[in-house]
């Protein structure tokens, strides 16, 4: 379905009447397991032989359909759902990583990733090199010989920085690694990184996908382009498999490699499986994703330009204001917007945030984002807490800021909303 746009695809990409019922919506497969046709055709499953389900561990019809969906909007070659964005990161990391090897990321990540990376993925003996991704030469310098791959959000959370992902590209492809993109905050509608050079797209589906703070998901989408068996750094794709008989998946399964190994062992083992109900939801919000998407957009440009033009707050992080450093780099890289989240340094500081935070009235104070109704969190006491003030600063979550999340109603509601809440804070 490539041929379509993507207001189309949303709606119809892996959305094929069910075989069994001859119904339009995707199904909710709730089960565990699947009978097999006799002890042949379940030894062929097993195998890898042929493709179909086992257990919902593994594949489910429903989650199947989501991520097929996320790949056909991403332009990818296919793709693997999880538990959650979190879930999605690990299972990149998974099939390129072993004890002694190391990542370079950008320092403007999600705090929790920072701490991810930081400190969680130590326990499997893996490492993190956080460099400036403005520096491309610094970037390139922090590449050593155990490097297996650079990660990047497309448009980082709080602070709406964009990455210039041709130019990441460009360093990734020279150093012979794969760049993974976190597109969680653009979505595919704002941009698509593997038409930029990203090798891997992984998303937290709780987000704008779904749209509605119902759900918790993740996914990781593979461009099917990266050459997994060129260096012999990527043994667990381009070596045999002792658990499927020395078969090597890059080898056999082509684009598909990355994909069937998330499957077949990361699933296998890690077990981060997301439940079908979960898929069902996040299927519903993709359906209207563009329509919110728009709307973020131009809601967060209305607030971020009437925040700008306020005395009592210091600066505006949104990158669609012409004032922004990434204004001309959004042009390229998320032509259609900015996106509905970025940042806001308040006058008074520390205690100002906090006690805008507390006179909101239409802004819900949730550590989530990309929800339909407006969110607001004060990032340095909450979800950025464990990181130093340094890195705090380095993340765009500085003491004296907080992240709105714009929602999708009316635009004079939340800019009253904040303005009785900002006389309240700083008075």
């Amino acid at each position: 379905m490539s041929d379509y746009a993507f207001d189309t695809l949303q709606i119809h990409a892996a959305a094929e009447p069910d075989p069994a019922t001859g119904a339009v919506q995707v199904p909710i497969y709730q089960t565990t397991s699947y009978a097999f046709k006799d002890a042949d055709h379940a030894a062929r499953l097993f195998n890898l032989e042929e493709v179909g389900f086992i257990y919902s561990r593994l594949t489910n019809p429903t989650v199947m359909k989501l991520a097929e969906r996320v790949a056909a909007l991403e332009g990818a070659a296919g793709g693997v759902t999880c538990s959650s964005g979190h879930a999605a990161q690990i299972m990149a990391l998974f099939p390129l990583m072993g004890p002694g090897l190391n990542i370079v990321a950008s320092t403007r990540l999600y705090g929790g990733s920072i701490t991810q990376f930081s400190h969680t993925i130590k326990r499997f003996g893996w490492s993190c090199t956080f460099v400036d991704f403005d520096d491309l030469d610094a970037l390139e310098a922090a590449v050593d010989e155990n490097t297996r791959a650079i990660f990047c959000e497309s448009i980082s959370n709080p602070g709406g920085y964009i990455t210039d992902l041709p130019a990441v590209a460009k360093v990734a492809d020279k150093v012979g690694l794969p760049l993974i993109v976190d597109n969680t905050l653009a979505t595919p509608y704002l941009c698509r990184p593997i038409e930029h050079g990203a090798t891997l797209v992984v998303h937290s589906l709780t987000k704008y996908m779904t749209g509605n703070g119902t759900v918790t998901g993740g996914c990781v989408v593979d461009s099917g382009k990266f050459d997994w068996s060129a260096s012999g750094k990527f043994p667990s794709l381009s070596e045999p498999e002792p658990a499927y008989h020395g078969l090597k998946f890059h080898e056999a399964l082509g684009p598909m490699a990355f994909t069937f190994h998330s499957i077949a062992v990361g699933l296998r083992d890690l077990g981060m499986t997301m439940n079908p109900q979960g898929a069902h939801y996040t299927l519903m919000g993709i359906e209207t994703l563009s329509l919110r998407m728009d709307k973020h957009n131009a809601n967060a440009k209305a607030v971020a330009e009437w925040l700008e033009k306020d005395p009592r707050i210091d600066y505006v992080t949104y990158a669609g204001l012409e004032s922004s450093p990434w204004h001309e780099r959004m042009k390229t890289i998320s032509p259609k917007g900015a996106g509905g989240l970025f940042t806001v340094a308040v006058k008074g500081g520390y205690d100002a945030c906090v006690k805008l935070v507390n006179n909101l009235k239409l802004f819900s104070h949730v550590a989530n984002l990309g929800d339909a109704r407006s969110l607001i969190i004060h990032s340095a006491s909450t979800t950025h807490r464990q990181l130093t003030e340094a890195q705090q600063i380095a993340a765009g979550a500085a003491p004296n800021v907080v992240r709105l999340s714009i929602g999708i109603e009316n635009v004079g509601d939340l800019i009253a909303d904040l303005d009785q809440a900002l006389s309240a804070a700083t008075s």
